[in-house]
């Protein structure tokens, strides 16, 4: 009771003038920053920490937090409409929202993108009220071994976004590992793969990558054919909902995508870009058509935008009550709280009470701000359809060569998209799957880390992963996924092999 007491303290503070106005303002830039390529939720944030210099600490927060979730939902506009991701996070939107949007139907994945933005945010805002402490001191739980079997998990459903073919799938699956692995050993300190060229040092950044394979890919695919033909859509909106036979479908993959989301968001270490992709895997896993995924299904859409925004708000909570941020753009935010004096962590709740509840409840404004701004909206983006596609190709690309620069000031970037939408146009002809190599590309880095750390601790010793009972019951999720995603597999497999052969 006491704690719903400290929340209702808290939206007082929220809901002052002051304070509304720059959780509005900071929702309206992290819009922005999500629709512009490349930026995404960390640059964003850290390019717009000096406006808050002069703000009340409170006021400064909730500003940078809402541009935080604000980016998350941003991303998802240039996804659906012109098939570039804003941000990491948004990579898996393009699958079927640019599907529905060829289709005449991006209304409703924007419209749905945005409900499921809020109902995800805003009940794992709860959870960060109601579970805070008990949940964060389970994630402090997770060490390198975990961290790596919590990998797999993911690296195992590289196969449930398979498409037609289980062998392409792998195969793109390795082209990211092979990717993630450039640059500089994470233990030995030693370059590797970078052939001398010093730009790869750093190893090869994400955002030239999945702009390549997404944004110029795709409009290479789409130069051979008829311009005027590309866009299906006309620009109009019928509804930005969806029709009555789909919603127990994106209710379903709502509820999923939120709880997923929110228990990443407790794991340090995780990303969007992770619950998005499980989400997607699981929505496909769980689905009585999986073959439709990828040509426009629409709970593809609703279930990695709401694990995206519930992953968002609950990757607050180990910040809030241990001081630990959970991805680069919280670790900002904590950059933040302690350059106006305030330290995260269990003292944060008792000496600074006014403070953090008055964040808390900006969360859950922020959510509705977003929804309010986002659903008028939707026919106003949608006109974006009615631009000619041989004028609208080149302001994507204008797009994907700024974001691609701006990320570090480097024609290299730009030249390593240009390569990445060349082999990106290769695999499209191929018919070879291009989000396990986003998927791997994402996750590698992260569990070569957590593996040399485990076999450092355990000097060489692989049992450690079996004995560890988190460790354990992860790594036999992975084996249930693996063994249940090939014997799908098996039968189409057989069918192709006995079509053959009676030709």
């Amino acid at each position: 009771m006491e704690t719903f007491q400290h929340l209702l303290n808290g939206f007082v503070v929220a809901l002052s003038p002051l304070n509304l106005l720059f959780a509005t303002i900071g929702c309206i830039l992290g819009t922005l920053i999500g629709v512009l390529p490349g930026l995404g939720p960390a640059a964003g944030t850290a390019l717009l920490i000096p406006i808050t210099f002069k703000l009340d600490p409170t006021a400064a927060i909730i500003m940078l937090a809402a541009i935080y979730y604000g980016a998350m939902y941003g991303g998802t506009i240039t996804s659906v409409l012109v098939n570039v991701p804003g941000e990491a996070a948004s990579v898996v939107t393009c699958l079927d929202g640019y599907a529905m949007a060829k289709q005449g139907r991006a209304g409703a994945a924007l419209g749905i993108a945005a409900i499921g933005s809020f109902i995800g945010g805003s009940i794992a805002t709860l959870g960060l009220v109601v579970m805070a402490l008990p949940l964060s001191r389970f994630a402090l739980k997770f060490g390198p071994p975990e961290y790596f079997s919590l990998i797999l998990v993911g690296l195992s459903l590289v196969m449930a976004l398979a498409g037609k073919s289980l062998t392409k799938a792998l195969v793109m699956g390795v082209v990211g590992l092979i990717f993630s692995f450039v640059g500089i050993d994470p233990i030995e300190g030693a370059p590797r793969f970078d052939f001398g060229i010093t730009s790869l040092l750093d190893g090869i950044r994400f955002v030239p990558v999945v702009m390549g394979f997404f944004g110029i890919g795709e409009i290479l695919v789409n130069a051979e054919q008829s311009l005027g033909n590309v866009m299906v859509g006309e620009g109009k909106v019928s509804s930005f909902l969806p029709r009555r036979d789909e919603y127990r479908i994106c209710l379903s993959a709502i509820n999923r995508g939120t709880w997923l989301g929110f228990f990443l968001g407790l794991i340090p270490g995780t990303n969007s870009a992770v619950a998005s992709f499980m989400s997607y895997a699981i929505e496909k896993k769980v689905s009585r058509h999986p073959e439709k995924f990828g040509t426009g299904v629409i709970e593809g859409v609703a279930a990695p935008e709401t694990a995206n925004n519930a992953y968002a708000n609950a990757a607050l909570i180990p910040l809030f009550t241990l001081g630990i941020p959970g991805s680069p753009t919280v670790a900002i935010l904590m950059g933040a709280l302690i350059m106006n004096g305030l330290t995260p962590g269990p003292l944060l709740f008792s000496q600074h009470a006014t403070f953090v509840w008055a964040v808390i409840a900006s969360l859950y404004i922020g959510n509705v701000i977003l929804l309010i701004l986002n659903l008028p909206l939707v026919n106003w983006w949608v006109k974006l359809l009615k631009i000619p596609y041989n004028i609208l190709v080149v302001f994507i690309l204008v797009f994907c060569i700024i974001g691609a620069y701006s990320l570090n000031n480097s024609v290299f970037d730009v030249g390593m998209m240009i390569f990445c939408g060349l082999l990106g146009y290769v695999f499209k002809k191929l018919d070879f799957p291009l989000a396990p190599a986003i998927l791997t590309l994402i996750l590698g880095p992260q569990m070569e880390r957590s593996l040399r750390e485990s076999l450092s601790m355990s000097q060489g010793d692989y049992s450690t992963f079996f004995t560890r009972p988190i460790s354990l019951v992860l790594l036999i999720i992975t084996a249930i996924i693996f063994i249940t995603s090939a014997w799908q597999a098996l039968p189409s497999a057989v069918r192709e092999e006995s079509k053959e052969a009676q030709v």
